[in-house]
């Protein structure tokens, strides 16, 4: 796992806070020049630590008024290899996790309502070969939506 300093950890709360900020903007935060946060930046795309980009779209106006999470029971746990390609055809699936406890697998997805989500899990996600049961939640309200935190790295070895 690439290590970062505390250079690397300012920018990356930075840039968490507001993808679109000039790396002008961040290098004055920074008190670097514009080139070091450039350097740093691309180093940490390409060493992974940074893993995308991009402007988040609210689901509803897109015609998603549904939000659920689906527990998925596998008829065996090893069968996650062969059904995570067939959740990865359905478009409103927007997250698979490979889980314990007593789901193998947890899927986040988006329904335009009640009737499309009852459709996609009848029709698509209970159609899976392996797929035993589901159970699903729907999510009345998104509270609490952030990325890991960014920790300086005296807080990460005492909570590690």
């Amino acid at each position: 796992m690439e290590k970062i300093d505390k250079l690397d950890r300012q920018i990356l709360e930075i840039i968490s806070q507001n993808a679109r900020i000039p790396f002008r903007d961040v290098a004055e935060q920074c008190d670097v020049s514009r080139a070091a946060i450039h350097q740093r930046v691309q180093r940490m795309i390409e060493n992974e630590v940074i893993t995308g980009s991009g402007y988040n779209v609210n689901p509803k106006v897109l015609g998603f008024s549904t939000s659920a999470y689906i527990g998925v029971k596998l008829e065996r746990g090893s069968m996650y290899k062969d059904a995570i390609p067939e959740f990865d055809k359905i478009p409103e699936v927007t997250e698979c996790h490979f889980t314990t406890g007593p789901y193998t697998l947890l899927v986040k997805m988006y329904a335009r309502d009640n009737e499309h989500l009852m459709e996609l899990l009848n029709n698509r996600i209970q159609e899976i070969p392996g797929v035993v049961a589901t159970e699903t939640m729907i999510s009345l309200s998104q509270s609490v939506k952030r990325d890991a935190p960014i920790l300086n790295e005296e807080q990460n070895e005492t909570e590690s």
